[in-house]
């Protein structure tokens, strides 16, 4: 009993220095804590003194006409208030990415002569539960002593995404960063003169009590330009550049339908980049129109080093792009065949419509399937083969004919009916808790139904090609050689005209040819027991060559 007694006493003896020990240890993990969590910072203020005015912001006129009373609001409060007048607390820009909504937000702090708060919602969102509650705070204690101002939320998806949404419920930290936010819109008074402005690709998803009345009372589409505003914004992105005095910019702007002010930008400094490489002093056509093709397809691989057959088969893939495509009725005017790999194609065909459209009609639809399939028809016509290359066709032409079947109700079959919600649902916990609205039968009607447009749009295809067989291996075999074709030429060659008089100022591009492999003599090495052979049915593996195709 002795050895229990002397633990008993020995326990009692260190008992306390371990209670001392652990506090400190305590103390020194918070210590830690405190010191790796951010502090709460103010947001980044930009003044009136940005170098964004209300000129510089061009193709978005509606939307310049919308948010012209703020402006007006935040230099004369009192005009409006002595009509009662109250203008929105919260404005929400929407849109595609690269529209233009944070320079629309610039353009209203500079015009106004007020401070501009400007802040990523991403930055509300931290580990720490209630840090973002409290930038939120102190963001708008920042416009409250600097007023009249405007605090401008970008990306506001991060931090208003719709609460109790996605597996297991939401974010805890964001959706108290959301409460405050919404707490703070409400707080506003009228005498303030503060306005809250959101910029969002995605409105989706933002929670429902952002957007009533009251909050963000107005919201503003920001869309990509049409016709018009694309020249306008090529005028704001050319000046101060030197230009060939043949360059058309309405032209141009009708070349480039679907991009947006930043891809128009980007364009023109594409364009000026390659006028320097080049030891030009002005930009001209050739250099715009290559800045095209990089936006939409990427720069060129003229390093990358083909086989002849591989050659051959991209130029009978495109030339069938290019033949479908212009025979047919529903379909846009050819505008560039290419066998010149871009990014990860190795060929391309541009097609161009000629003008902004907004509705598609079936026909042009499966006018549209055809001619993705024309490659692989015409691989299948000359080749009596198939490659890997109409593997994006194939895709792209699966995608479009299931969304013509179970979103817009154009089976002749199944009839004017939506089949299942939207695929890019954003929240995939709420899609687990919903049942399907179609039955299993239906689904493989509506597989059946994916199938036979695909056929009918390929036999199209196929005999598109078969009745202009001596047209495809006559443009093919000028492809081959000269790579390159644009819409006049492609034309031209299509009506009868020989090579020479169409082509008689291109010269052949020179292609990188492989080096040969130099054989290493080998020492000779002892006889080794021969390795069996494979039995019959047994697959044996080994790499594959280009010249395999």
């Amino acid at each position: 009993m002795d050895w229990l007694v002397f633990f008993r006493d020995g326990i009692a003896a260190w008992l306390p220095l371990f209670f001392a020990v652990l506090l400190v240890l305590m103390v020194y993990i918070l210590w830690r804590t405190l010191q790796v969590m951010p502090r709460v910072t103010a947001a980044k203020t930009i003044t009136s003194d940005a170098n964004v005015s209300w000129d510089d912001v061009a193709g978005l006129d509606e939307a310049k006409e919308e948010l012209r009373e703020v402006i007006d609001y935040l230099r004369e409060p009192e005009r409006f208030s002595r009509l009662g007048a109250r203008v929105p607390k919260g404005i929400l820009l929407y849109g595609p990415p690269g529209t233009g909504k944070t320079l629309l937000a610039k353009a209203i702090a500079s015009e106004a002569g007020a401070h501009f708060y400007a802040q990523s919602a991403s930055a509300f969102v931290e580990m720490f539960a209630g840090l973002g509650a409290a930038r939120i705070r102190k963001l708008f204690e920042e416009a409250r002593k600097n007023a009249p101002a405007i605090v401008f939320i970008d990306e506001l998806d991060a931090v208003g995404r719709h609460r109790g949404a996605g597996i297991g419920g939401g974010n805890d930290e964001r959706e108290q960063t959301l409460n405050q936010l919404l707490v703070e819109m409400d707080g506003f008074s009228v005498n303030q003169n503060i306005i809250l402005i959101g910029a969002t690709n995605r409105p989706d998803v933002l929670d429902p009590a952002l957007l009533r009345p009251g909050r963000f009372d107005r919201q503003i589409v920001v869309d990509r330009p049409d016709r018009l505003g694309r020249r306008k914004i090529l005028e704001v992105h050319v000046k101060g550049k030197p230009l060939d005095p043949d360059v058309d910019l309405d032209s141009l702007a009708a070349a480039t339908p679907g991009l947006t002010g930043a891809e128009l930008a980007n364009l023109i400094n594409e364009a000026a980049l390659l006028s320097a490489r080049r030891g030009r002093t002005t930009i001209g056509e050739a250099e715009l129109e290559e800045g095209v093709m990089r936006v939409i397809a990427g720069p060129e691989r003229k390093t990358r080093v083909f086989s002849e057959l591989e050659r051959k088969i991209t130029a009978y893939h495109e030339m069938g792009h290019a033949l479908v495509g212009h025979f047919l009725e529903h379909t846009d005017p050819v505008h560039k065949i290419s066998i010149v790999s871009r990014g990860q194609a190795l060929g391309l065909t541009v097609s161009l419509p000629t003008e902004d459209r907004f509705l598609t009609s079936r026909s042009a639809l499966m006018d549209q399937l055809a001619m993705m399939l024309g490659g692989r028809a015409a691989e299948e016509l000359v080749f009596s083969e198939i490659t890997t290359g109409a593997a994006n066709d194939l895709e792209r032409a699966t995608a479009m004919s299931r969304q013509m079947i179970t979103r817009f109700g154009m089976s002749e079959k199944l009839g004017p009916r939506v089949f299942g919600s939207d695929p890019h649902q954003p929240f995939l916990g709420r899609e687990l808790g919903t049942e399907p609205s179609y039955s299993e039968e239906m689904a493989q009607e509506i597989d059946e139904e994916i199938y036979r447009l695909i056929d009918d749009a390929h036999q199209r295809a196929a005999r598109v090609l078969v009745e202009h067989q001596h047209a495809l291996h006559e443009i093919a075999a000028i492809l081959i050689e000269h790579e390159t074709i644009d819409k006049e030429q492609f034309e031209r060659l299509l009506h009868g005209e020989p090579e020479q008089s169409v082509l008689a100022h291109e010269t052949p591009p020179t292609t990188p040819t492989p080096e040969p492999q130099r054989k290493r003599a080998r020492k000779p090495r002892p006889s080794r027991t021969p390795a069996a052979s494979p039995t019959p049915g047994a697959a044996a593996a080994r790499a594959v060559r280009h010249d395999d195709l």
